[in-house]
C-alpha cells in the first residue's frame, strides 16, 4: 500500500494529503478515546493486514524469501504489540493492529509515503517484542526501524518529511536503554523514521541491509547491551494537533522492524 497521490507535496500539507489518500483505504478508528492498550499475540502468519484492510500474503517466512531461495522467519519482525499508547491526533492502521506493523516493511522508496503504517499521534509510544526471538548484538546494525518518511520533491534533493521518534530497547520489558533522539531537524542522527524504506516482499531488496533496504539501524553496542526482547517507540515530532482536528496521521508512522543479528537467525 506504498503509493504516491500527489506529484510534490508541501511539508505543511502532508497530513491532510494523507488523509485524502488514505480515505478510501480504511486507514483506521478514531482516537478520541486514546489511552493505554494491551494487545495480544496476533498468532497467525499466514497472512498479514496491510494499512489499507488488504491481506497482504506473508506466509511463515515472514514474507521475504532470499535471492537464493531460502526463507526467513517470520519472528525476525514484529510478532506481538505488547502496549500502545496512543497521542492527539492519532488513529490511522488502528484497525489493523496487530498485522499492519507485523512482516517485512512495505516501502515506497524516496518520493513515496507508506500507507501500511500505525500512526501513533503527538507524543504516542509503542512497545514490541518478537515471540520467542531475540535481537543480538553482533557486528554492525543488529536491528532496523522502518517508518514512512520521503522527500517531499525530486529526490534525492527534496525536503524531507519525517515524523521521527526515539528508540528504546529492554531485554525484560521494564529495565530500558534509550536511543538519544535530540534533534530538531535533519539529519535526526539516532533518532527513527528519517530515512525512507525501499525494502518491499517482492522487488528483492532485503530488509536486513539498511544500505539497500533503508530504514533506521540501530546498534545494541550503542547502549551497552548484548540481547534485547522488547522495543519502544516514542514519537517526538514537534507538529502540534488541534483539539477536535480530524487529522488521524500525526507522530511517527510504523511501518516494521526487522532483526539483524537473531539469537534464532
Amino acid at each position: 500500500m506504498k503509493k504516491l497521490c500527489y506529484p510534490a507535496l508541501s511539508l505543511s500539507s502532508f497530513a491532510a494529503l494523507l488523509v485524502a489518500c488514505s480515505a478510501s483505504s480504511s486507514g483506521g478508528g478514531n482516537a478520541s478515546d486514546a489511552g493505554n492498550v494491551d494487545l495480544g499475540d496476533d498468532g497467525s502468519t499466514s497472512g498479514f493486514v496491510d494499512g489499507g484492510g488488504a491481506v497482504v500474503q506473508h506466509p511463515t517466512d515472514g514474507g521475504f524469501v532470499t535471492a537464493d531461495g531460502g526463507v526467513i522467519r517470520a519472528d525476525r519482525f514484529i510478532i506481538k504489540v505488547e502496549s500502545v499508547t496512543y497521542g492527539p491526533c492519532a488513529g490511522f492502521g488502528q484497525a489493523q493492529l496487530p498485522g499492519v506493523v507485523q512482516g517485512p516493511p512495505l516501502g515506497g522508496g524516496d518520493l513515496h509515503g507508506s500507507l501500511d503504517v500505525l500512526s501513533l499521534g503527538t507524543g504516542g509510544q509503542i512497545v514490541l517484542s518478537f515471540g520467542d526471538n531475540a535481537i543480538e548484538d553482533g557486528a554492525g546494525p543488529d536491528f532496523i526501524v522502518f517508518e514512512n518518511p520521503f522527500n517531499a520533491g525530486s529526490a534525492p534533493n527534496g525536503a524531507l518529511f519525517a515524523e521521527p521518534g526515539e528508540v528504546s530497547v529492554s531485554a525484560d520489558g521494564t529495565t530500558w536503554k534509550t536511543y538519544p533522539c535530540t534533534a530538531t531537524a535533519a539529519p535526526y542522527g539516532a533518532c527513527a523514521g528519517w530515512h525512507p524504506v525501499y525494502s518491499t516482499p517482492d522487488n528483492g531488496l532485503s530488509p536486513f541491509d539498511p544500505s539497500s533496504g533503508g530504514g533506521d539501524a540501530f546498534d545494541l553496542a550503542d547502549v551497552g547491551l548484548t540481547e534485547v526482547r522488547f522495543v519502544r517507540i516514542v514519537d517526538k515530532t514537534a507538529g502540534a494537533c488541534a483539539m477536535g482536528s480530524s487529522i488521524d496521521t500525526n507522530g511517527f508512522d510504523l511501518d516494521a522492524i526487522a532483526i539483524v543479528h537473531a539469537k534464532t537467525p
